[in-house]
């Protein structure tokens, strides 16, 4: 139960923060370099939620185990000799 309450106070308290920096940016004649900080930084980190996903969420996401035996594949040099091997016309499927 505590870790959503301080889950949203902290979400909270960043979005406070991030309204003043904006609201002095803009209201106030003397807001300076830490201002800008703040606001540019909220709005870098608003982007992240639309554009990141957990990877086993992801649509078409590859399962990590695959890239591992791709890659060991490769350096055994399984994949490079299937290459050089020759063509494979008409023995398929397709």
């Amino acid at each position: 139960m505590a870790r959503p309450i301080v889950r949203w106070g902290a979400a909270l308290g960043f979005g406070a923060l991030w309204w003043w920096a904006v609201l002095r940016l803009a209201l106030s004649p003397d807001a300076g370099v830490l201002e800008a900080g703040v606001a540019a930084g909220g709005w870098g980190l608003s982007l992240l939620p639309v554009h990141c996903v957990p990877k086993a969420r992801a649509v078409g996401a590859v399962d990590p185990r695959r890239w591992a035996r791709a890659w060991r594949a490769g350096r055994t040099g399984r994949v490079a000799a299937a290459a050089t091997r020759g063509s494979d016309a008409g023995s398929g499927r397709w």
